[in-house]
């Protein structure tokens, strides 16, 4: 699949990414889920934002992931988006976006333009995440918090949009077949939320032209 986005000049690629956000998410990008809910986590979901870090590269585009960290409560070990419960003190999804990332790997704000945002998706922790889609401008470092994170690293956007690279696979749980995403890439191995917030991302950008 090739989308127009890869044959523009990279100075217009944030626009279009921008434009087609502005536009209502198909059918097929909303109401996702993990599609149950771990023990213990039953009852009203809790807001959080994660922040979609697509990275101007000469290249090509790039989305910044990470390997959260094998110590963490939730999701340990598994590549995630920065981001994170939203704090009384933010001002909605996307400054929660931007705290986390700043927090989580030291991506400043100012190197970051927000584009717009995906249709929610709830997760087996009880979370209600807002993925926020940023455009990032390089030269930044990264510092990433070694509580939260182990590793950060980038995939091209047009690996994560082809549909040709996502896979459907499924793992008996508690006697039932649960059914998630993956997208495996070199030695990284996306799956569940990540590359379910993915396909939405390429559902939203791929629907209306190629």
């Amino acid at each position: 699949m090739t989308l127009d986005l890869f044959r523009l000049p990279r100075a217009d690629q944030p626009r279009w990414i921008a434009e087609r956000l502005a536009v209502p998410a198909p059918a097929e990008a909303r109401g996702l889920s993990d599609g149950f809910r771990l023990p213990g986590r039953d009852g009203a979901v809790r807001p959080a934002a994660v922040l979609v870090p697509i990275v101007d590269r000469e290249s090509g585009p790039t989305v910044l992931l990470t390997q959260r960290s094998s110590a963490l409560r939730d999701h340990p070990g598994q590549i995630s988006f920065p981001g994170g419960s939203l704090h009384a003190d933010d001002d909605g999804p996307r400054a929660a976006a931007l705290r986390e990332a700043e927090e989580e790997v030291g991506l400043a704000s100012d190197r970051i333009s927000l584009l717009g945002e995906l249709a929610d998706y709830e997760t087996v922790t009880g979370f209600r995440v807002t993925p926020v889609v940023g455009w990032v401008e390089p030269p930044f470092d990264l510092r990433l918090d070694p509580v939260e994170v182990a590793d950060a690293f980038e995939v091209p956007l047009a690996f994560l949009l082809d549909p040709a690279n996502r896979q459907r696979q499924s793992r008996e749980w508690q006697g039932e077949t649960r059914w998630f995403y993956a997208m495996p890439y070199r030695e990284h191995y996306i799956w569940g939320a990540t590359a379910g917030m993915l396909v939405n991302l390429s559902n939203h950008l791929s629907q209306g032209r190629l």
